[in-house]
């Protein structure tokens, strides 16, 4: 019951989002309230109905690409936070019980576990891993709490000040947007180089 109530509750919520979506991101336009936009940024980040890029976006967009990635930033994390909560206190036995029933999914589940705080670190920092399943699975898992959230904060760092410069590029000057996305796409290179070469390390 407990698992049913909650899962019917987030499914409401998300619902309500998707109806009322386009309203939303009007108000991110015209917001002139950091703590109140910082507040609805980790709503639209815990039901990610509207991709959190866009959200992000718009932030920037109205804030300006320093604190407007902070802004984006901070939503993201805390939502990341309290997604891990409600996964872990609602259905981590139930998880536990589906990642051991395969001898495949448990192996990966106990590689991840060794190696969680670099893992996670690195997946946030890809954007196109979707930041749910990260975050479901590592609740899933017996990730310590700590670990995750410094892991998974730090990682966010990136793509957040991405989303809130492209956002606030797109209205102030188009041209820097094409500097911004080589800049990332540098980071993102370098990000993977390093994952590799620590994979490999570790395999040998």
């Amino acid at each position: 019951m407990k698992k049913l109530a909650l899962t019917v509750l987030y499914i409401g919520i998300a619902y309500g989002v998707y109806l009322y979506g386009d309203s939303l991101l009007a108000w991110f336009q015209q917001a002139n309230n950091p703590v109140i936009t910082t507040l609805m940024a980790t709503f639209m980040a815990l039901f990610p109905v509207i991709p959190y890029p866009i959200v992000g976006g718009v932030i920037g967009a109205a804030y300006g690409p320093l604190s407007g990635g902070i802004i984006t930033w901070i939503g993201s994390s805390m939502a990341s936070l309290i997604m891990f909560i409600f996964v872990r206190y609602g259905y981590q036995e139930w998880g536990a019980q589906f990642l051991k029933k395969y001898k495949r999914t448990e192996q990966v589940t106990l590689l991840f576990e060794r190696n969680a705080f670099l893992v996670i670190l690195f997946s946030r920092m890809i954007p196109i891993i979707p930041s749910i399943f990260i975050n479901i699975y590592s609740a899933l898992s017996r990730v310590s709490f700590m670990v995750y959230a410094l892991a998974s904060s730090i990682g966010k760092v990136p793509a957040m000040l991405l989303f809130a410069f492209v956002g606030d590029n797109l209205v102030s000057d188009p041209k820097n947007l094409i500097v911004t996305i080589g800049v990332y796409a540098i980071f993102f290179s370098i990000t993977i180089f390093l994952y590799r070469l620590w994979e490999r390390r570790y395999r040998t």
